[in-house]
């Protein structure tokens, strides 16, 4: 019995983590907008509607901090910067997907 206590825990802890990570708001939708390829941050800002520069450069700066996206930059001319999602950045889309639909088929959504 403690044995599957520990398990539990163990998972507990980890799914707190992914949440503190995915659970701020904009990451889920950064990490969506760049599967679809590498991005700019000028394009980034338009793809997520509503997003200020300062919240996307920061989120963008911790998602890159956790592993999730990697950024590049071009010396140019002129200096270009792109994101873009890591290895690890690039598993979490099947788990975007899954959890689009499940919400989808299961939480009502209301117009705000």
């Amino acid at each position: 019995m403690a044995e599957i206590d520990e398990e539990r825990h163990v998972c507990d802890a980890a799914v707190t983590l992914a949440f503190s990570v995915l659970g701020k708001r904009w990451n889920g939708m950064i990490v969506s907008s760049l599967g679809g390829g590498p991005s700019t941050f000028v394009s980034l800002r338009r793809a997520v509607s509503g997003i200020s520069d300062t919240v996307l450069s920061d989120r963008l700066a911790e998602l890159a901090e956790t592993g999730l996206v990697a950024r590049t930059v071009d010396a140019g001319p002129p200096v270009t910067v792109s994101y873009a999602l890591t290895a690890s950045g690039q598993g979490l889309l099947p788990i975007l997907d899954q959890l689009g639909t499940w919400a989808s088929e299961n939480l009502e959504i209301r117009a705000r």
